[in-house]
C-alpha cells in the first residue's frame, strides 16, 4: 500500500458536508477526503457525499472529521489505516452537534438514516 495520495497540506473544504451545504442538507457524521480535503458526510448519513466522493473522483483516503477521531479509512482495501496528521482544522467545531448542522436535523433523522 502507498500513501502518497495523501496530502497532509490540503486544507479542509469547510466545516459541513459541502454538498450537504449547497443543498441545505444534514449529516450524522463528516468524513475528510485526505488527498484534496472536500468534506462530505459519512455513510450512515442520507446523501452519502464522502463516499459519492471517492466514486467520482477515485480518491480513496478519508480520514474523519469528528472532534476526537484520528482515524483513516482506505475505500479500495475496505480497511483502516495509519495516516499523517493533516492540515487544520482537524474536524468540525466541536460546538456543533452531531446529527447537524443545528437547526437542519428533521425530527424523525433516525428513521432516515442509513444502519
Amino acid at each position: 500500500m502507498t500513501l502518497d495520495q495523501i496530502d497532509p497540506s490540503a486544507a479542509p473544504s469547510g466545516q459541513g458536508c459541502a454538498e450537504c451545504e449547497a443543498i441545505g442538507g444534514w449529516w450524522v457524521h463528516l468524513r475528510r477526503c485526505a488527498e484534496c480535503g472536500h468534506i462530505g458526510c459519512c455513510d450512515t448519513s442520507p446523501a452519502q457525499h464522502a463516499t459519492a466522493h471517492f466514486h467520482d473522483r477515485g480518491h480513496r483516503y478519508i480520514r474523519s472529521f469528528e472532534p476526537g477521531e484520528e482515524w483513516f479509512w482506505d475505500y479500495v482495501a475496505e480497511d483502516y489505516i495509519d495516516g499523517p496528521a493533516l492540515a487544520p482544522p482537524e474536524s468540525r467545531p466541536e460546538s456543533w452537534p452531531s446529527p447537524g448542522p443545528s437547526g437542519r436535523v428533521p425530527d424523525d433523522w433516525r428513521r432516515l438514516i442509513h444502519r
